[in-house]
């Protein structure tokens, strides 16, 4: 950004005290709050939100220094968090893409799985030697997806994309409710948090351009 288009010192100051506001109407729509519900305190907190992320960005391109705030959603793209305040339950969402790069590795290791079940058939360690489908449900069925994801280029795969939603929930649903249909009740607007794993960030970051003078950078 040019020196004639970076904001004023002034600029700076006014959204600092824009902050400083929000906070204060944050904290007291909370202290009036009338229930989980309350629409008062979600449009306090978005206010709060989209005046802290300014105050981020102005700070950065006056002085090149951040603030320690995180946004919810502000670098996902989710719409407003509108779930409950005081979630009693969770629902953790979790995505992990793999490829096949080995199909022999996938092959072998699956054959090797299956002769060390004593309850496995001989047709049932063959077929998991030669197909990739049985393969694969014998290494998923053995293994816990946190294994798999350590100890995947054991099994022939790759890493592909991955992400991890943390959704806030009134109560726990009934036994076996959503069994039928576990991915259908993903709504944005409860994600708490959200953890994303990709190549492509790391592509990001080597095509920025490294500032000396801002914080962290090497010398």
């Amino acid at each position: 950004m040019s020196d004639a288009a970076q904001p004023t010192a002034a600029e700076v100051r006014a959204a600092a005290e824009a902050v400083k506001t929000a906070l204060d109407r944050h904290l007291a729509a909370v202290e009036r709050r009338t229930g989980d519900d309350d629409t008062a305190v979600y449009e306090a907190f978005n206010a709060l939100a989209a005046a802290a992320e300014t105050y981020d960005e102005l700070l950065y391109d006056r002085y090149d220094e951040v603030t320690p705030f995180e946004i919810p959603g502000a670098d996902d793209n989710l719409p407003p968090y509108a779930g409950p305040d005081e979630p009693h339950a969770l629902s953790l969402l979790i995505r992990r893409d793999y490829a096949v790069a080995e199909p022999q590795r996938l092959l072998a290791q699956a054959r090797r799985v299956a002769e060390l079940d004593d309850d496995a058939d001989t047709r049932a360690v063959a077929k998991a030697g030669v197909s990739p489908l049985a393969a694969l449900g014998v290494l998923f069925g053995e293994y816990e997806p946190d294994e798999i994801a350590s100890r995947h280029k054991e099994f022939g795969l790759e890493e592909g994309d991955s992400t991890l939603w943390v959704t806030a929930a009134e109560e726990l649903p009934e036994p076996g409710e959503w069994l039928a249909t576990p991915f259908d009740h993903a709504d944005p607007e409860r994600i708490v948090c959200r953890f994303d794993v990709s190549s492509v960030f790391d592509e990001e970051d080597e095509d920025e351009p490294v500032d000396a003078g801002a914080p962290g950078a090497d010398a």
